[in-house]
């Protein structure tokens, strides 16, 4: 890729989209600028990855093709209205923060800006991210192929209209923390049937690695999936029936509606 993507932020998102980018070779690490409001942060990964650090947000912005923004929500106003001055007319600005609008963004930046709204998960951490990328007008198809080709050195991406945000956030956002404690219940009572928990950890884990792949790759519906596991009269059908009369689907789907509704109410603060 013959463009300069910068970073402001270099947290754990930040890391990770950046470890991708260079893991995959879709760009040198000359080719990548960081800036962090902590000095120490932005050596430690341009060390790292073999990237640059910028000495200021100005310089960052003056020499960058392509932005991301993977800072707290709350600080990108100010980030942004620091950085707008010095970027390049045709910029891509991407931001990965939930909540903030393609119209908050743009009043960040004083006026029209070729802008991307991504929302990756942590899962990206480990080249397995599910992403959301939505565009505003002023992005041509090639500005979004190129944004798309960065998602994919970690994960998947697709791109959705602006009103789905909040059913990502839920979805896909959110969800690893949701997986994480079935994975934990799973494994916590694996060892109450007399399994070490170091092995109850990777059977719940594989399994729901597995389960996924499965759904993914066959397109069989989720239901018919499970019928496949539940035998007449068999154990699996004996825990499924405990997970519906303890309100399973119920409880899950009253989660990701929460989520859901406080991911809008970010998005009108």
């Amino acid at each position: 890729m013959n463009k300069k993507i910068g970073f402001i932020g270099t947290g754990n998102m930040g890391g990770a989209i950046i470890g991708g980018i260079v893991a995959s070779g879709l760009a040198s690490g000359a080719d990548l600028i960081v800036f962090d409001a902590d000095p120490a942060k932005a050596a430690a990964v341009a060390a790292k990855f073999g990237v640059q650090a910028a000495a200021s947000l100005t310089e960052l912005a003056r020499a960058t093709d392509i932005l991301f923004v993977a800072v707290k929500p709350y600080a990108v106003a100010t980030v942004l209205e620091e950085a707008a001055a010095a970027l390049k007319a045709d910029c891509i600005v991407v931001s990965i923060a939930a909540g903030v609008t393609l119209t908050s963004l743009e009043a960040a930046l004083g006026g029209p800006r070729k802008l991307i709204r991504a929302m990756p998960n942590t899962p990206a951490l480990v080249n397995a991210a599910m992403c959301s990328l939505t565009p505003n007008a002023l992005v041509s198809d090639e500005d979004l192929a190129a944004v798309q080709a960065i998602f994919a050195c970690f994960g998947e991406a697709e791109v959705v209209p602006e009103k789905l945000i909040h059913a990502v956030t839920g979805v896909s956002g959110s969800a690893p923390a949701y997986v994480f404690m079935f994975i934990e219940a799973m494994a916590d009572a694996a060892v109450l049937g007399g399994m070490p928990r170091d092995k109850a950890y990777r059977f719940a884990a594989q399994a729901v690695l597995g389960s996924a792949k499965m759904v993914l790759e066959t397109g069989k519906h989720p239901g018919e999936l499970k019928d496949m596991v539940c035998s007449p009269s068999g154990t699996t059908i004996e825990a499924v029936q405990v997970l519906e009369e303890k309100g399973f689907r119920a409880a899950v789907i009253a989660a990701i509606t929460r989520c859901m509704d406080k991911s809008e109410a970010m998005s009108r603060s």
